[in-house]
């Protein structure tokens, strides 16, 4: 049997496929690209309104709920903290008053302050 004798491809028709493949390649990436943005502005505003109903949330919990013993140990253990550094301010002040009886103005202070 004779095989069939293909006929010979003119030259633009693989061109113009392959052009027409790039416009629709081009047209999807743009069209993809679009998408995406739009996406990203909706997840954008996702995020933003769950961060204020996380916050109203935790407000809420927060201005109704009772002290834990977490909340009354940080407190003392800061209440402490305070209490060290105020007795630490008495004592230099103390010191200050025991080793000058009266106070020496710094020089020039007295010109500052008008006297």
């Amino acid at each position: 049997m004779p095989v069939a004798k293909r006929r010979p491809t003119p030259q633009r028709v693989p061109e113009a496929v392959r052009e027409a493949v790039e416009r629709t390649i081009q047209a999807t990436l743009e069209s993809a690209l679009e998408t995406r943005g739009r996406a990203q502005e909706i997840v954008r505003g996702a995020e933003a309104s769950a961060e204020a109903v996380r916050d109203r949330v935790r407000g809420a919990i927060e201005v109704g709920r009772p002290a834990t013993y977490e909340d009354i140990r940080e407190l003392r253990s800061e209440l402490q903290a305070i209490t060290r550094r105020l007795d630490s301010i008495e004592s230099a002040v103390a010191k200050a008053g025991r080793s000058s009886p009266r106070a020496k103005p710094r020089s020039g202070s007295a010109k500052k302050r008008g006297a």
